[in-house]
């Protein structure tokens, strides 16, 4: 595991992997690193991330949404969260509800996915 992480919004350190308690923070922060395959932006700032919680023995819930109902990486992208969250050594259950209210559109896109995406913010 290298030393930091890279995220849209700075990086996280191994001291930020590795702490004793997660919180939401840590935890959108590390969902910064899930990516969308197909617009190459991460599902945080592409505003698919809804909620998001952490109860005190660090199970995880997210409510989430694709950009479309019949989006086929909605298993991918699971599979991807988990992965990245698996790597928090407080965490403990994952479980990723898909959420299709309100729907997603470009609206809940942050500056940052607009401008990856070459989109004036």
């Amino acid at each position: 595991m290298a030393d930091h992480f890279s995220s849209g919004q700075g990086t996280l350190s191994l001291a930020d992997w590795c702490a004793p308690g997660l919180t939401t923070d840590l935890v959108r922060a590390a969902l910064r690193e899930v990516i969308d395959p197909e617009l190459g932006v991460n599902i945080v700032d592409l505003g698919l991330v809804y909620d998001l919680a952490v109860d005190p023995v660090g199970n995880i819930t997210i409510h989430m949404t694709l950009t479309t109902p019949g989006c086929p990486l909605g298993g991918y992208l699971d599979d991807e969260i988990r992965s990245c969250l698996r790597q928090f050594p407080a965490a403990g259950d994952v479980t990723v509800r898909l959420v299709w209210d309100p729907p997603w559109s470009t609206d809940l896109m942050n500056d940052a996915a607009r401008t990856q995406l070459g989109w004036r913010p």
